[in-house]
């Protein structure tokens, strides 16, 4: 169900609230939305750029995902996908990890991973290479952050730190559209849990500049957050390090425990 070129589609970035992005997947005509926390601005960007929704895709249950369904659906009448281990009202296509979300007017086809730790039925959509001209697509919703990764509401650390290792695994070149600009706080903790890190310096710097001009810094990609995202290089001896010198692990902790400790340091950061 690849797009010939003619039909490529984009992802369009719709800011919300203070921090949100939602995303918007079109092909110039038809859009599927990505966590609409609120309608207004989807309307807005539908009618600014001439598109119909025809799909609404859902990661997770809180309210700044998925306020502005119910205006949304009066409007167009169009399935929603989301977590089937999560209470949504408005859920027409309950999905799990390995299945498919298939959005036909748009020629969209989009993997289900389960990433479950923060809430306990969160999924993740990833439009494969065969998908796409280009690279992968991720939408992690609210559990791989640029720099980061979500709060553990619902679910353990050791939850957490496996969806993350999922994430981890695509390809480095999988761009990661993630539902916040946290991106400079997340990279302010990780420069202080990893002094030494070059290439987060760099990245610091760049983002630091994108935002200086009003830009969003995402979509980052999976290889950035692998060189660069504590809560994936939590193993990595300097991190460990850090954590041990500000007396917040022993010396025998497991790596889960090394994440949790993590979390908790960035929760109070």
């Amino acid at each position: 169900m690849t797009n010939s070129p003619e039909h490529a589609l984009s992802v369009l970035a719709v800011p919300a609230f203070n921090d949100n992005y939602l995303w918007l997947i079109h092909d110039g005509k038809q859009a599927a939305v990505v966590d609409p926390g609120d309608a207004k601005p989807i309307l807005a960007a539908l009618a600014a750029h001439g598109l119909t929704l025809c799909a609404i895709l859902l990661t997770h249950h809180h309210a700044d995902h998925t306020g502005g369904v119910p205006e949304l659906l009066q409007h167009f009448s169009v399935p929603v996908f989301g977590p089937r281990n999560e209470a949504i009202t408005d859920i027409t296509e309950q999905l799990a990890e390995n299945d498919v979300a298939i959005v036909a007017e748009l020629g969209l086809c989009l993997s289900v991973i389960d990433v479950p730790g923060h809430t306990k039925g969160h999924i993740a959509y990833v439009r494969q290479r065969g998908e796409t001209n280009g690279p992968p697509w991720l939408f992690s919703g609210d559990t791989l952050f640029a720099g980061g990764c979500g709060r553990l509401f619902e679910g353990t650390p050791g939850q957490m730190a496996d969806s993350l290792g999922k994430l981890a695994a695509l390809p480095d070149d999988t761009l990661v559209y993630c539902a916040h600009e946290y991106t400079l706080s997340n990279l302010r903790f990780a420069s202080a849990v990893e002094p030494g890190n070059l290439a987060l310096q760099e990245r610091l710097a760049v983002d630091t500049e994108k935002r200086q001009q009003g830009l969003p810094t995402v979509p980052s990609t999976v290889g950035l957050e692998k060189a660069t995202n504590p809560f994936l290089r939590y193993r990595e001896p300097a991190i460990l390090a850090s954590l041990k010198v500000a007396g917040k692990l022993g010396h025998d902790a497991s790596p889960v425990e090394a994440f949790a400790a993590l979390r908790m340091w960035k929760n109070n950061f």
